[in-house]
Parts: structure tokens; sequence; C-alpha cells
């Protein structure tokens, strides 16, 4: 059971909760197009990415904030690009993160809601789930250009380039499909590609730069805008598994 009231309606975080922010520890499992973190959540502030989300406690229920309302609950989904914030996680939780592109909500939520979660069943629920496919072959020719430059300098004129598309089709092209313009996709992908090379053990500076960021500053901004935590703080003490 779900209850939710108004955001404004709700005490300020304590001190407490606000030193749980950012302590997020346990495993994470890695996989091309989804993510599974088991363990402690921290607190996060309101933040939105383009992943879909779901949480699903294995204890006690955790409070959330969806769109300016609160929930307190063992089970919520975020659809992409949705604001949201963890206000308190006091039993460890199941988090899964899933790109839109490859699974959609529904799928994501069907595979989290079978029997008790556990952090085998999810992944293997995941992994047998029919991955959506673009329609558009074009959209993956961009998709594909954009990938193989995130290390430099990601020219729309070259994304456009390759797809075989002028820059405004590419841009009405990805809003339309994807449901962001090119410029926050390439950085979502620069954002996925540094968090995955500082958990395989890089350095903040080393992960921006790998992943195309002028600098650590400008990950840890980014990291700070579509999840709410800092980069320095929420990464270091997850416990990884790289899945194919």
């Amino acid at each position: 059971m779900c209850t939710s009231g108004k955001f404004d309606a709700v005490e300020t975080i304590t001190q407490e909760s606000r030193l749980q922010q950012d302590s997020w520890q346990g495993t994470l499992w890695l996989a091309p197009d989804f993510a599974i973190l088991h363990g402690a959540a921290g607190a996060t502030a309101s933040h939105a990415h383009y992943a879909h989300q779901l949480m699903l406690s294995t204890g006690a229920p955790f409070t959330a904030e969806l769109d300016g309302i609160v929930h307190t609950a063992r089970h919520l989904l975020v659809d992409s690009l949705r604001p949201h914030a963890i206000l308190a996680a006091p039993a460890p939780m199941l988090t899964i993160y899933a790109e839109p592109q490859r699974l959609g909500a529904a799928l994501l939520a069907a595979a989290g809601g079978a029997g008790a979660p556990t952090l085998d069943g999810i992944a293997a629920a995941l992994q047998a789930q029919p991955r959506q496919i673009l329609a558009d072959a074009r959209l993956q020719r961009a998709l594909d250009q954009v990938d193989a430059l995130l290390s430099g300098k990601v020219s729309a004129a070259a994304v456009a380039e390759a797809a075989h598309l002028s820059l405004s089709q590419l841009e009405r092209l990805f809003s339309a499909q994807l449901g962001l313009p090119v410029r926050r996709l390439v950085l979502w992908r620069r954002l996925r590609l540094a968090i995955r090379f500082i958990l395989l053990g890089s350095t903040l500076t080393e992960a921006a730069h790998g992943a195309g960021f002028a600098d650590a500053a400008h990950f840890s901004r980014t990291m700070r805008s579509l999840f709410g935590v800092r980069a320095d703080r929420s990464l270091r003490q997850l416990k990884v598994t790289l899945l194919d």
C-alpha cells in the first residue's frame, strides 16, 4: 500500500537523513542496457535522468518524492525524465535502471513484480525480456556514431552525416523517437560511460576525460543533476559485477 501527500505537508529532512545523503553501499550489477543496485540507498536531491527506474524495498518502506508528491512505499516505478528524490530508505533496496529505447517501463515493472524480489531473479528476468528494436535504421546509425565519438567532441554534423540526415532532421528524429535532443542524449551517454570508468577503478578526473567531459567538475555537476548525488561519494563503496 502506498500513501502519499503534498511535499509541503512533510517536515524538512532531518539532519540524520542529510548525513545519509550520497552514502550508497552494496552490490551493483551492470549490463549494457540496465543496472541493478542492491544495498543501502542514500538520500538524494531531486533529479531526473533518462533511465526508467524501479525501486523495491526488501524490508521497511522507503520514502520518495515523485513529481512533487511524497510516497511511502515498498515499490515505486519512475518513468524516464520524471523528477524524483529518495528522502529516506531505512531498509536495503533493489534499485533497477533501464535504458528506455531498449527496455520499456512496463517490461521493467514486470521483471521486478514476480514474487519476492532478489538480485538474481531480477537480473535473470531482465536478461530474458525481449529488447525493443529501433524501427528507423538512421537513428541506430546516429547512436552508433555518438558512442564512437564520446571520448572527444561529438559533432552534431558528424552524427547527422553518419545517419544520412540534415541537422534539423536529426534533431526531429531524436526528439520524436528518443524524447531527448541530441545534446542531452550525448550528455546522458557521457555520464553512463564515466560512471562505468569509475566503477572499474578510474579516478574522477580520468573518468571525466575518458568520457569526453571538459573536466571533473563538469562530470560532477552532471552527476548531481541527473542522479541527485555526488560522484565522489556515491560510487566508491559499490561492489561491481559486469553482465554481458
